[in-house]
């Protein structure tokens, strides 16, 4: 049922926790694991002519290492592997990648913010959610300890 699936990254810490969860369904589901990072071009739109190069090699860069880790941990399940950096909005492009390549499943973190939103999905992963032709899972990617002291504070146990 789940021969595709898809780990966007964006090479957190966090992503430990989602890349478990993920890789351990693929390898239940024998399925290819697409990871995918995303730079999201409108932030460094303003980036100075002189610098532009610069600074993409550096995100280039990061794309790279961020889809390594995830990747090498699934090679190490003998997973078969697919990485990719695009460019654009986060949420568009992990939604045109899923399409573009039969993705049966995305896995992907949650954001931790603060305040009242720390309890609502990240924005990429909210748009993704509701747009998504595919079932998407999302993972808490923060401490789970942090988030179980938090969920107590908030039920009042």
């Amino acid at each position: 049922m789940y021969d595709e699936i898809l780990i966007p990254t964006d090479g957190s810490g966090g992503m430990k926790r989602v890349a478990e969860h993920a890789l351990t369904l693929a390898e239940l589901c024998d399925a290819t694991v697409h990871v995918l990072y995303v730079v999201d071009d409108t932030a460094y739109a303003s980036i100075p002519d002189d610098t532009r190069e610069r600074a993409r090699e550096a995100l280039e860069g990061d794309g790279k290492s961020a889809t390594e880790a995830i990747a090498e941990r699934a090679f190490d399940r003998d997973l078969a592997v697919t990485r990719e950096i695009r460019w654009g909005d986060p949420a568009v492009a992990i939604i045109a990648y899923a399409v573009e390549n039969d993705i049966d499943m995305i896995i992907m973190g949650t954001r931790g913010k603060t305040g009242f939103e720390r309890y609502l999905l990240g924005s990429v992963a909210e748009k993704v959610v509701r747009v998504s032709p595919v079932p998407v899972v999302t993972v808490h990617a923060g401490d789970r300890e942090a988030l179980l002291t938090e969920l107590d504070e908030l039920i009042g146990t």
